[in-house]
């Protein structure tokens, strides 16, 4: 099974492409005489692209279960925990996303799982919680 987020997946990549328009559009929009330096041109480039880098590390986020665990990329940082190594995963009321527990109390977030998607983060969590056992 293989889980990513919705919400946070159309909201990233779709300001990713809102902020790129703007940028040309106001670039292109601006008079002739407003001119940037290249330190200034360098610093927008550099801003514009972590702020991209950024979002695309939320959409990118997933939860892959196989048949010897759980594979986890939390933006850019990966995970993989063995059925075995896991003691149980919660999702508290209102939390943002559940929270993945192992046996030696190491927590594990898993961010691919949102709250806010509704029956597909109850599904996700139910499929999780029998592997578990």
């Amino acid at each position: 099974m293989f889980f990513r987020p919705i919400g946070p997946r159309i909201v990233a990549y779709g300001v990713s492409v809102i902020l790129i328009i703007l940028t040309v559009v106001i670039g292109v929009a601006l008079p002739d005489f407003v001119t940037f330096s290249a330190a200034e041109l360098v610093t927008l480039a550099l801003v514009l692209g972590a702020t991209l880098f950024g979002l695309h590390g939320v959409a990118r986020s997933y939860v892959e279960a196989t048949d010897s665990g759980l594979t986890i990329l939390n933006g850019y940082r990966k995970h993989h925990v063995e059925w075995s190594d896991m003691k149980g995963v919660a999702m508290n009321a209102g939390a943002p996303w559940p929270t993945l527990v192992t046996k030696d109390d190491e927590r594990v977030m898993l961010f691919a799982i949102q709250g806010t998607d509704g029956p597909a983060a109850k599904e996700a969590l139910t499929y999780i919680r029998r592997r578990i056992g």
